[in-house]
Formats: C-alpha cells, structure tokens, sequence
C-alpha cells in the first residue's frame, strides 16, 4: 500500500537530500520507500519486487544505508514524538518467548549438585613435577 499524501508530508522533511555525494541523482524518496514498504508487508524476496519500483539493488542499498547513517532512526523517533504530541501513540508490550530468559536449571544447567571435593588428583610427569 502506497504511502497517502498525508504520511508523505510528515517524513519527506526528515529524509536526507536527494542528491548523493557521487553519481547522479537518487531516485525519488517516495517511491523507494513503497517498495520497501511492499517488501516487508508482502514478504517477497528483494530480487522479486515489482518492476515499476525499479531495480532492487537500488532500494536495497537505500534501506541498508539509511540503517547505517541513523535515518531510519531519526524519522521514527520523529515520527513517535509527533504522535506522542497529539496524543495518537498507544503502548502496546508484547512479550515473546524468544527474548525471555530461562532459569538456570531450565537451561541444561549440571543437576547433580555441586562437585566433591574429595576427588583423587593426580600429579602430572611433565617438567617441574619431581
């Protein structure tokens, strides 16, 4: 689902210029965005994205270099204070199991109980035992 006018005008002035360092000119914002957009909601493969968003490296390397320098970061932590301000953010937690840590015991720890102390040591032949 493409992005509404609306959504658009809130995180156009949070991205980066359009002009890179080198090469030539980016493509446009809005239409990289849809495509990573459809490729997280649909869940297809980069290399199987729709021709009309272009070629997939492209958008690729855009969501991969906008992770990098923080840009995703900036405009979510925007985009969560705008909403905060307008009290439209609703906290939702959610706990997976995935990311909850089990006892000790419930992770193959020893369940024999503490080791004897009275185990027979053995002194080496190497060199210093005489």
């Amino acid at each position: 689902m493409p992005l509404t006018d609306a959504q658009w005008a809130r995180i156009e002035p949070l991205l980066p210029d359009r002009t890179p360092r080198r090469g030539g000119r980016w493509r446009d914002h809005r239409e990289v965005i849809d495509a990573i957009a459809f490729k997280f909601q649909t869940g297809t493969q980069w290399v199987h994205l729709p021709e009309k968003y272009g070629n997939w490296r492209g958008i690729y390397n855009r969501l991969r270099m906008w992770a990098v320098d923080g840009t995703w970061e900036r405009v979510f932590t925007a985009l969560m204070a705008q909403a905060d301000a307008d009290e439209d953010l609703n906290w939702a937690v959610s706990v997976d199991s995935t990311i909850v840590r089990a006892h000790q015991h419930a992770a193959g720890a020893r369940k024999r109980g503490p080791r004897s102390a009275n185990r027979t040591i053995t002194p080496s032949a190497g060199p210093g035992a005489d």
